[in-house]
């Protein structure tokens, strides 16, 4: 088999799999929320549009804003841990930087619900923390840690923390420290530095982990389960309860596709701003 025929094989397997494992599906769901529940079948004729007017219902519509919320506030205290975390990573030697990165992918060998539940035994009324607490004389009773919104970030924040980190790195990794050092030699200060250079240039790496933590946060049902109980539901966890619970996958379904919808206009939101800080770029590097 020549290159030509072994490309051509390539992208034709990739382009069978890519239709049998990624739009097949995607159709049978879209399918699936314009039809009729049924408690034997789940899923029946006729078609109808009930599920998706459903989803405009004000409970419904509260559970959206809430996983919102608690997403973003996920997304930014990532950020904010994760962005001077990624720049004393760059900073450091090549062997060093790897130690640490592979110190913080370690975890991730653990299944993402053990540590989940490890965080429960943590947080807990007979935790780690109240029980630390508790014998320092701070508290005379147990907090309220667990099953809380704090909880829930908490675990979010444990779990994505890394998809903020690696994107970060990736882009302090491609700072070019000669403008940095152009810029302190005409006494520009560090918050001028940090503001009109240092995020500018890594800002692709911001809304790519901004995006690798957010879109993953909204549907993660077990954290919510685990660590906010039924009162701090995300939408994932109304997701998994439309199909294991109630048996309405047609509403189950047309929350699904809503959820795909938001992330596609997500997507769509980092090219668009991508392609601007690119053509930002090459303009300052023409006006040079």
């Amino acid at each position: 088999m020549n290159l030509l025929n072994f490309r051509r094989f390539a992208i034709v397997l990739t382009l069978v799999w890519l239709g049998l494992f990624v739009l097949v599906p995607h159709v049978l769901v879209l399918l699936t929320s314009v039809m009729s529940p049924d408690a034997q079948h789940l899923a029946v004729w006729p078609l109808t549009l009930n599920s998706w007017e459903r989803l405009f219902e004000p409970v419904y519509a509260e559970v959206f804003w809430r996983s919102l919320w608690l997403s973003a506030l996920t997304t930014l205290i990532c950020l904010v841990v994760g962005y001077p975390f990624a720049y004393l990573l760059a900073k450091l030697p090549t062997v060093w930087r790897g130690v640490l990165l592979f110190l913080m992918i370690v975890p991730f060998w653990t299944n993402s619900l053990i540590r989940t539940y490890a965080i429960k035994l943590i947080l807990g009324n007979k935790g780690i923390v109240n029980s630390t607490l508790m014998s320092m004389g701070l508290i005379d009773e147990p907090l309220q840690l667990l099953y809380t919104p704090f909880a829930v970030v908490f675990g979010l924040v444990y779990v994505l923390l890394p998809f903020m980190v690696l994107p970060l790195v990736s882009s302090f990794g491609k700072l070019d420290g000669t403008l940095l050092e152009a810029a302190q030699d005409l006494g520009a200060s560090f918050w001028a530095r940090f503001r009109l250079i240092i995020v500018p240039l890594t800002m692709p790496g911001i809304i790519a982990g901004s995006l690798m933590v957010f879109l993953p946060a909204m549907g993660m049902f077990y954290v919510a389960d685990l660590l906010g109980g039924a009162k701090n539901l995300l939408l994932g966890n109304i997701i998994k309860n439309q199909f294991l619970v109630v048996r309405d996958w047609p509403f189950g379904a047309a929350f699904s596709v809503a959820l795909i919808v938001l992330m596609a206009g997500l997507l769509w939101l980092y090219v668009l701003a991508n392609r601007r800080i690119n053509r930002q770029g090459g303009l300052d590097d023409e006006g040079l």
